[in-house]
């Protein structure tokens, strides 16, 4: 008796099958940005940054039926798979303990640059998001210390950005958040 080697009768099955393979090849937290294996281990500021939103959004989120996260963010037919910083998904998104979701999913994105990251988070991942339908992402940019939010997502990129603008600015979250954000500690 010999083994077959798995062969998926859907092409997106085995590329699904070879993105979760990286997460535990590479550990739990990597990225896959255009094709290449990122390990993602974020600084103490740069989580700080993170929770600094999530306190602010969390009794609103409860309201909406949603969670946050930094789950794993799927780009199907693209070589990219997301390791957000923060994201708010609907609870029953993420009830059945699905791998990852895909943009589309989340009420909001939000990406914390480094300086090994920066230039993704700003261009390569705000247009991938963009194509794959994330309704809002926000850039919180901490080498320059700046924070820009993007919406109205379309084919090409974001039609809307309010930002840069310095932290210390307040933040307006359109609905379904409906809140001011403040960013001093970002």
């Amino acid at each position: 008796m010999s083994v077959q080697p798995y062969q998926p009768a859907d092409p997106a099955d085995l590329e699904r099958a070879l993105k979760i393979a990286v997460q535990h090849v590479a550990g739990d937290r990597a990225e896959i940005i255009e094709g290449v294996i990122q390990p993602v281990s974020p600084t103490w500021g740069h989580e700080g940054a993170a929770e600094s939103i999530r306190a602010q959004i969390h009794a609103r989120v409860r309201e909406l039926g949603c969670r946050t996260g930094s789950g794993n963010v799927d780009l199907p037919g693209t070589p990219n798979w997301y390791v957000p910083d923060l994201a708010v998904v609907p609870r029953e998104v993420v009830a059945k303990d699905a791998p990852s979701i895909v943009p589309d999913q989340s009420l909001l994105i939000v990406e914390v640059t480094s300086p090994s990251n920066g230039d993704t988070d700003r261009v390569t991942k705000r247009r991938r998001y963009a194509q794959f339908g994330a309704p809002l992402y926000l850039v919180v940019d901490r080498q320059d210390e700046t924070w820009t939010l993007y919406s109205a997502p379309g084919a090409i990129g974001y039609e809307r950005a309010e930002g840069p603008h310095p932290f210390g600015t307040a933040l307006q979250l359109p609905e379904p958040f409906g809140l001011v954000l403040d960013t001093d500690d970002f």
